[in-house]
This record gives C-alpha cells, sequence and structure tokens, in this order.
C-alpha cells in the first residue's frame, strides 16, 4: 500500500533507509511547485534559485506544457520507433526549423545526449573524414561536466565522479579549459574528430570563457576538419539570455546537444542536432532509445519550446541577468565573504572566500532556505543561482535583497 507522506522527516528517514546514498540533497522535502516558487511538505513557500539544474526554466508545472502533456497521454504515449507516430515528424520539423538544423536524433535524458553526439562524431570521423578504424579522438577540458555515464566520467577531472568505476573509455583526451593553444596544439593530430565543450561550465561553478573564445575554437576546428560539439543541456534553451549560449559569439555548433528545459522539467527529453553530412552518417540499427522520439515527449518539448518563444524568455534572462549581477557585484563589494560573482543571462554564481573543503557555502544554502530562498553550492565554497526564466523583476529584487540579507548577517560557527 502507498503511504502518505506527513512530514520532512518521515520522507527523509524513508529515502535514508529505502534509497541508494547517491546523493547529498539540502534536507527540504518538496511537494508542489508553481512558476518560480516550491512548497515544502508543512507548507513554507520558497523562491527556486537552482530550477531543477535549468530543467524548469519555464518555470514548475507550466499550464500550456501541462495541457500538452495531458492531451497528448490521454492518445498515445509509446510506440517505440519501431513503428512511426504522428507527433515525431511534426516536432522534427519544429525543432530544426527553430535552432537551424538539418536533422534532429530525439533522446531522453542529458547524459544520452552527449553519448549520441560521440556516437555521431565517431561514426563521421570514420565515414567522411576517413580517419583510421577505432582511431579517432575526441578533445574534451578540464572542468567538464556531462553526466556520471561511463563513458562521461572518463572524459571528467572529478576525481570523486571518476574513482573506483575504471576501467575507462579510450580516444578521449582533456586540455585546459578556455585555452586556445592548447586547443591548437591538440588539433594537429589528425586523428582528432571533435571538440565537445559546454559554453560555460555550470556544474564546474559557472565557469565562463573570455568573450571570444568560443568562436575561435570554433574556427580552429573548421580549419582542421574536426566537429564543434556544443553540450548546451543546461545553457541551452534561453538559459544564458540566447535560444543558446553559442549563439552569443554568433555561429552554429556542427553538433547541438540539448535537455533538461527542452521539456520544461516535465519528462527527460533530449535531442541531437546536426546537418545531413553527420547526422546521415548513422544508420538503422546503429543507434536509438525504446523512448526517444515517444510521441508523448515530442509534444511536450514542442509547447515547452513554444512558451520560450512567446514568452520572450531569451530576452528576459539577458535583462534580469545584468540586473542580478549588478546587485551580487554591490554585495562582492562590501562583504568579506564573497570573492567573485560570474555568468550570463540568468545562469550565475557567487564565489565564497573559502576552501572548496570548507562548508561554509552549504551553511549559507541552509540559512538561505530558512530565509525563503532554495540553492545549493557546487565545487565546495561556489553557490549557484539559476531561477526559472519566468521571474519577474520585482521577485528578482526581493530574492536579491534576501541573498544580501542572509551573506550580510551569516556568522561561521
Amino acid at each position: 500500500m502507498i503511504g502518505h507522506i506527513t512530514s520532512s522527516q518521515e520522507a527523509i528517514a524513508l529515502e535514508e533507509q529505502y534509497g541508494a546514498h547517491n546523493y547529498h540533497p539540502l534536507p527540504v522535502v518538496l511537494s508542489k511547485g508553481e512558476g518560480v516558487f516550491l512548497w515544502d511538505v508543512e507548507g513554507q513557500k520558497y523562491y527556486d534559485f537552482l530550477s531543477a539544474y535549468s530543467a524548469v526554466n519555464q518555470g514548475h508545472c507550466h499550464p500550456r506544457i501541462l495541457d500538452a502533456l495531458m492531451e497528448q497521454a490521454k492518445k498515445l504515449t509509446l510506440t517505440s520507433r519501431a513503428f512511426h507516430n504522428d507527433v515525431l515528424g511534426s516536432y522534427e520539423k519544429f525543432i530544426t526549423e527553430l535552432f537551424g538544423y538539418d536533422k534532429v536524433l530525439p533522446m531522453n535524458t542529458g547524459v544520452e545526449g552527449g553519448e549520441t553526439a560521440i556516437k555521431l562524431c565517431r561514426k563521421w570521423a570514420y565515414t567522411i573524414k576517413k580517419i583510421p578504424e577505432n582511431q579517432a579522438k575526441i578533445i574534451f577540458v578540464d572542468g567538464n561536466f556531462w553526466g556520471r555515464t561511463l563513458a562521461a566520467i572518463s572524459s571528467s577531472t572529478d576525481p570523486q565522479s571518476r574513482r573506483g568505476f575504471g576501467p575507462y573509455m579510450p580516444g578521449y583526451e582533456l586540455i585546459p579549459y578556455n585555452d586556445l593553444s592548447a586547443l591548437e596544439k591538440a588539433l594537429e593530430d589528425p586523428h582528432v574528430a571533435g571538440f565537445m565543450v559546454e559554453p560555460i561550465q555550470g556544474e564546474a561553478g559557472v565557469m565562463v570563457p573570455y568573450s571570444g573564445y568560443l568562436k575561435q575554437a570554433y574556427a580552429l576546428c573548421k580549419q582542421k576538419n574536426v566537429l564543434f560539439i556544443a553540450d548546451e543541456v543546461q545553457t541551452g534553451i534561453a538559459r544564458t539570455g540566447r535560444l543558446f549560449a553559442c549563439q552569443h559569439e554568433d555561429f552554429r555548433p556542427d553538433i547541438l546537444i540539448l535537455g533538461k528545459a527542452l521539456s520544461g522539467g516535465v519528462m527527460p527529453v533530449s535531442a541531437v542536432l546536426a546537418d545531413d553530412e553527420v547526422m546521415l552518417c548513422i544508420h538503422p540499427g546503429e543507434h536509438g532509445s525504446t523512448f526517444g522520439g515517444n510521441p508523448l515527449a515530442c509534444a511536450v518539448a514542442m509547447a515547452a519550446l513554444q512558451v520560450v518563444e512567446d514568452e520572450k524568455l531569451s530576452e528576459r534572462a539577458e535583462k534580469l541577468g545584468r540586473i542580478f549581477r549588478q546587485r551580487m557585484q554591490q554585495l562582492v563589494d562590501k562583504s568579506q565573504l564573497v570573492s567573485l560573482v560570474r555568468g550570463k543571462g540568468l545562469l550565475n554564481a557567487i564565489v565564497i572566500n573559502d576552501t572548496e573543503d570548507s562548508s561554509t557555502a552549504w551553511d549559507i544554502c541552509l540559512q538561505l532556505k530558512e530565509n525563503g530562498l532554495l540553492a545549493k553550492p557546487t565545487h565546495g565554497n561556489i553557490i549557484r543561482f539559476a531561477p526559472p526564466l519566468v521571474i519577474s523583476e520585482e521577485q528578482l529584487y526581493e530574492c536579491c535583497d534576501i541573498i544580501e540579507r542572509t551573506i550580510t548577517e551569516f556568522k561561521k560557527v
């Protein structure tokens, strides 16, 4: 019999007893979401400043996305790709025209999008570039994060993600982030097939490269006939003030990976976009997913993307992001606890004047929770702030007040 949770304490105890211990969440048990707000089991209301790692850019339980979900769920949810369905083609046309690519390969989770992009790149390398079989290399940068599958952690520099899970995937090479000379040197190897990078490294602490780095990296890849793969699972779908972050530097990657907010947080939906030369290297039987391209996901994704367009969420993120960083810079200037603010659009972070192994950022987040705002540290001393893009200017100012008051009044134990 399914039990009814009556308290946060009960819910946390159940997770501790019956669930794997692979997460360390903030001690809050959420039961309801609407727009920029979340409520816990006891009815306490919070501003959400994580947005499920940018999966709910359109806000929690957006009515238009839910309407699309429920309408499609009443008709058809899954056929597998053994058969055609009457929603997939419309979705493929919609998303390819919106982002400007010939083809899309639909998947479910963000990490599946990354795996798909790498498979596409390798197949293109052997089919088109004529790299000898099993010799193709993919270049990654230090601090990258695109998931925790064996393929993803093989490219990671995070010991916590990697340790104890080897042996690792061959064919990867890591170079320093935000370093064009290192990329140029790595591209001298004729067996390099692709360069995969996040336009802004979210999990690493919202690391923003210098202006021009991405476009120049793209140009270097073009010179060497190497595919530029943009991991925009977190930075895509309007989060940074553009539909996808590479647009800030006016170029279109050879392969674009999307996920998270592609469904508005309603269900797992991801996509890989590329032109025919790359996408048509994959043939029937070589890649796929039972749930990839299911009619329910397609209907939801179209609604989620239409909300972004109709509500001008890119423009809103651009405007409100500038306001947020200005307010946080004022905090940096007068606080001994905060040393730096960085970000783009509504993907931002503050750096706490402490070491990575300190509990200060965690303790600040606990206090933020008590003051009605939910955020979470990354890399020990960095707090990421990423509210739903539907947040109003008035609400943003109120949240800045909460953050400022919390930091100003915070005392280390």
